[in-house]
């Protein structure tokens, strides 16, 4: 397991750009240290196909790189009409699981389940998709994501965020270490990037 899914708290800080083809995120430790990047991947086509239909459909790639630019993990959805299906990759692009839109009423939910099906944790939301408690198979709490207010001018003319995931140190699978740090980014291109 590369370096970057030790650590127990990212900080994914939304790149602001004024013209944006893709998405971009700034990963930093706890101690503020930048420690990798979330660059989104997108072809030509995917761009033009864009400017006709809401990104809320469209396919997405995210690679995850850690501080020396080298891919330490990946997501992909393809198109989608209702509730996405991300898959999740390795660095050396074996599926390990995939992170599933719930149907739910006010809160939003997620299921992570690994690459043969077997259900890894829960992702349950606030009415405001702000905040979100990931859960084991047994109910038991593994981690968080919190959305940080970023204030008003950001907040309200942009649609850069900043989540905070924390792993508790006691999640120790390589694979659903990389899962739960990729769900903040996950989170915000199913919720909030279309």
């Amino acid at each position: 397991m590369d370096k970057f899914f030790s650590h127990n708290t990212f900080v994914i800080d939304e790149n602001i750009q004024a013209f944006k083809l893709s998405n971009a995120y700034k990963v930093y430790d706890a101690q503020g240290q930048e420690i990798g990047a979330i660059q989104e991947h997108k072809s030509f086509a995917r761009i033009m196909l864009g400017m006709f239909l809401a990104d809320s459909m469209m396919p997405f790639e995210l690679n995850i790189l850690n501080a020396d630019g080298k891919r330490v993990a990946q997501l992909k959805r393809g198109m989608t009409l209702l509730r996405s299906k991300v898959r999740i990759y390795n660095e050396t692009g074996a599926p390990i699981g995939t992170f599933k839109h719930l149907f739910s009423l006010m809160k939003p939910k997620f299921i992570l389940k690994d690459n043969v099906g077997k259900e890894l944790a829960t992702i349950k939301g606030d009415w405001k998709a702000w905040n979100f408690e990931i859960t084991d198979a047994n109910g038991q709490l593994i981690g968080k994501v919190d959305k940080k207010w970023n204030g008003v001018v950001k907040e309200f003319f942009t649609t850069a965020d900043q989540y905070v995931v924390n792993i508790e140190p006691r999640v120790t699978d390589e694979n659903q270490r990389i899962a739960i740090a990729s769900v903040a980014a996950a989170i915000d291109m199913v919720l909030k990037e279309g």
